[in-house]
């Protein structure tokens, strides 16, 4: 990446977030998977202090959202578990063009709770194979992303024929977690983001493959600027820190490009932020 490229985005990012803050009192509002439950929050409290724009997140799987915009819901951004969603959208002339953008690469893991007699962080998939193991929470497939990549990893393993008998089924992937932390299924395939929360995060986990996440602003949207610019923040270098800090990957052409994720408390991260509330 040249010199210039860093700087010349993180202008791009300020002259939007300039715009938004011209109007201050203004509002998003956004449609986001169940699996961004957590670093949604943050990402949204972060955008309010450097624009004065509110951001109202609905959360939910992806699929249930689709049906929603196909009739018209009234949301300005849309943030996908997966790439197939979003593209149907733009495909549908529902969204805005040119605006289709890959935010983040999520993982999922097999969890069980800190107390499992089975230790899946050194069994893998045969944790799942156990004749003690009764119960299996997944997000419902036929609409959810993270479901159907459960479903894909479980097929790859060879395994999936062995244990579909024990799989329930959460409404959303945030359903899928509160099943097995409960104690309601012994194991969930659930996303990293969620295993990490501060509810989650003592309990035994197993790395699978990961799914790519694509976000859109809608063609109907009420305050597209905004939308926009919130976008470009998640996509920015801070925004960008706070989705690792979730246990989030990204794009390889990003990474082959040479972008460094920065946690989001080190000094690169603060310059970042700084230089765009200044302008």
């Amino acid at each position: 990446m040249k010199d210039g490229a860093p700087l010349m985005a993180l202008t791009s990012i300020a002259v939007l977030l300039a715009a938004v803050v011209l109007a201050p009192g203004q509002e998003i509002r956004i449609a986001a998977a169940a699996d961004l439950k957590f670093v949604m929050g943050e990402l949204a409290e972060e955008f309010e202090k450097q624009s004065r724009t509110k951001v109202n997140v609905t959360y939910g799987s992806s699929g249930n959202f689709f049906s929603q915009m196909q009739n018209g819901a009234p949301f300005d951004l849309f943030f996908s578990a997966d790439s197939e969603y979003p593209k149907k959208l733009e495909a549908a002339g529902l969204a805005e063009t040119g605006t289709l953008s890959e935010y983040a690469v999520g993982r999922i893991v097999i969890w069980t709770a800190a107390d499992a007699k089975l230790d899946v962080s050194k069994r893998g998939w045969q944790t799942l194979l156990d004749a003690g193991m009764e119960k299996i929470a997944i997000a419902n497939p036929q609409h959810a992303p993270y479901g159907r990549a459960a479903v894909a990893a479980l097929q790859k393993a060879g395994i999936y024929e062995s244990v579909k008998d024990k799989l329930v089924y959460g409404e959303n992937i945030s359903q899928a977690a509160q099943f097995v932390q409960s104690g309601n299924a012994q194991a969930g395939i659930v996303a990293l983001s969620l295993a990490v929360s501060p509810a989650m995060r003592d309990g035994k986990r197993w790395e699978i493959p990961a799914i790519e996440q694509v976000a859109i602003v809608l063609k109907d949207a009420k305050n597209k600027d905004s939308a926009r610019a919130f976008l470009e923040f998640v996509k920015s270098a801070a925004g960008r820190a706070i989705l690792a800090k979730y246990g989030f990957a990204f794009p390889e052409k990003d990474q082959e490009r040479g972008k460094k994720i920065t946690p989001r408390g080190s000094e690169s991260a603060r310059v970042t932020r700084r230089r765009v509330q200044e302008r």
